[in-house]
């Protein structure tokens, strides 16, 4: 049997401090969630997790995005961004326009049947449809959240930090 890294240190917890078993398991409880997440996303829909990403963010804004603005927001570079829409706008689920103010700059957004398919995809990815937290009552799933965001605090503050 492969071990994955968060078993090794729980094996050898000598050799791995608290923070370092902390992030590999949230690393494999991430892996595990977005394996999930990636074959129904495959099997149901025939969509990849960047597209449903992409279709998430602009489901947000239905007037639509600047290029730039949905790839700060999905922290990817303009050219990922670029790929995925021109396979989302053949496939019928966006439409791109030129910005009236700017006509150097392209706003998309999702298509009405774009906007349709998303939801269908939305609901089959709710939480309590997959297996992903089922077995947690609702006050571990609340206090999960309240450390998780205490986690992402640190985490903005310490690459703020490191950024000065």
């Amino acid at each position: 049997m492969i071990l994955d890294s968060e078993t090794k240190a729980v094996e050898l917890p000598h050799e791995h401090g608290d923070e370092l078993r902390l992030w590999l398991r949230l690393l494999t409880c991430t892996t595990l969630i977005e394996g999930e997440v990636r074959s129904r996303l495959r099997e149901r829909f025939d969509v990849t997790l960047p597209r449903f990403d992409l279709m998430a963010q602009l489901d947000k804004v239905p007037e639509g995005m600047t290029l730039s603005d949905v790839s700060k927001r999905m922290m990817v570079s303009n050219g990922n961004v670029t790929g995925l829409v021109e396979r989302l706008v053949e496939s019928g689920h966006l439409d791109r326009r030129t910005s009236d103010t700017d006509r150097r700059v392209q706003v998309i957004r999702l298509t009405k049947a774009g906007r349709v398919e998303f939801r269908k995809m939305l609901r089959s990815m709710r939480p309590g449809s997959p297996i992903y937290f089922r077995i947690l009552p609702p006050k571990d799933v609340r206090e999960l959240m309240r450390l998780l965001a205490k986690t992402k605090a640190s985490a903005q503050k310490s690459a703020q930090a490191r950024a000065l």
